[in-house]
């Protein structure tokens, strides 16, 4: 039961490393400190004042980065990549060790590098159609909604962890009927 807990608190810190980096990262290193969670061995650093102080800098870099008009979309070639290490580490740093490292690692990868490039793709998607549709203009808008998830899903993936999978599960399954229907009408009214 402790190793699905700690795969579901993963899960929800790797979703909101897909809406920002640092700011699940932070989360838990504050959790570390506060006593509200142990580290998986390894990754001790995350208690240490210093890489807390370290990640709310950056923290505060790429939320602000992702304000300026167009470097939003250059952050995002880069935000992929490292939002899938980064959604493997914090899977990884949550772990028990009732698995073996190589298992742990790779369900770390798995599960939490591919939910977090999952959740990045997507938000790389909207932030591409408010682009387009907006000139750029609603980009700030996306921007303020995906830290403040990225927040959000960080602060419950330590409360309600199973809350979270399980609406995480609806979302994506929302999603995917939404886009198989816009795809079905395009194709039954294509462009004259």
């Amino acid at each position: 039961m402790e190793t699905i807990l700690s795969l579901c608190i993963g899960i929800g810190l790797s979703a909101a490393c897909g809406f920002r980096v640092f700011v699940p990262l932070l989360v838990m290193s504050v959790a570390a400190i506060m006593g509200w969670f142990e580290p998986m061995k390894g990754f001790e650093w995350l208690t240490m004042p210093s890489v807390c102080i370290g990640l709310a800098v950056a923290t505060v870099c790429e939320i602000g980065a992702y304000y300026v008009p167009w470097v939003d979309n250059v952050l995002d070639t880069i935000a992929t990549p490292a939002a899938l290490v980064a959604g493997t580490l914090t899977t990884m740093a949550v772990s028990t060790g009732e698995m073996s490292q190589f298992t742990s690692w790779a369900a770390a990868l798995i599960v939490g590098g591919g939910t977090a490039s999952a959740v990045q793709l997507s938000t790389v998607a909207v932030r591409g159609v408010s682009t387009a549709t907006t000139g750029g203009i609603a980009n700030p808008v996306v921007s303020t909604g995906e830290w403040i998830s990225a927040l959000v899903v960080s602060l419950l993936s330590f409360v309600v962890p199973v809350l979270v999978v399980i609406v995480g599960i609806i979302v994506m399954i929302i999603v995917v009927r939404w886009v198989m229907k816009k795809k079905k009408e395009n194709a039954v009214s294509p462009l004259s």
